[in-house]
């Protein structure tokens, strides 16, 4: 096994995953209330540049910091020297086009959604009259969807990378770091339980 496969932090972005089916869902609730008041291709494209746009952006210039979870994010000073490793990785072995392809799957996705909304229109959240903001309800989850695709499909590439790739990789300095990834959240010291950093460290270490 390689040793920063015992990294908990990606295994836990990895089984993010599981999520996109369920934000899916209610992305169809969303676009369920009420009738179109814009053009069909128009709101299509809103939900599309809400959802797509900011997540697409990030992964191409300042990716998601791994260290991160919900609403906090492992201040930077507080990594190890193999965590600031596997984010060189990040970095270094993430590909756009498929981070792009991923994105264009999407928007199909988006497309098939759009066209079975109807279907689930008896049971959406919110009446007829509430159309905008099932549209924005609908665009804030497909945000989250692109999110639960995007970072598991980083992890997926990390987890790729062979033992000596790995090792050659020089670490992340701190100041890197802030200008090289996106930090969600509010900076913590510590997020996972200690036993879990330690045993994952010592793995690693033991490797």
């Amino acid at each position: 096994m390689r040793s920063f496969w015992s990294e908990p932090f990606l295994w836990i972005h990895l089984t993010g995953l599981a999520a996109l089916p369920l934000a899916l869902e209610v992305v169809w609730l969303g676009l369920a209330v009420g009738n179109p008041l814009l053009p069909v291709w128009l709101e299509v494209l809103l939900v599309a540049a809400l959802g797509i746009a900011p997540v697409l952006w990030m992964q191409l210039t300042r990716p998601f910091d791994i260290f991160s979870l919900l609403f906090v994010a492992l201040k930077p000073e507080q990594l190890t020297p193999s965590q600031r490793k596997l984010l060189r990785v990040f970095k270094n072995r993430t590909n756009p086009v498929l981070t792009i392809t991923a994105a264009v799957v999407m928007l199909w996705v988006l497309w098939q959604i759009y066209k079975a909304a109807p279907i689930v229109a008896a049971v959406a959240p919110l009446g007829s009259s509430w159309r905008i903001v099932g549209l924005l309800l609908a665009g804030l989850a497909f945000l989250g969807s692109n999110l639960f695709l995007q970072v598991p499909l980083s992890v997926a590439q990390v987890l790729m990378t062979s033992e000596s790739e790995f090792l050659a990789m020089e670490p992340y300095s701190v100041e890197e770091i802030r200008q090289a990834f996106t930090l969600p959240g509010l900076p913590v010291n510590q997020i996972l339980p200690v036993a879990v950093t330690q045993d994952s460290d010592l793995s690693s270490e033991g490797h």
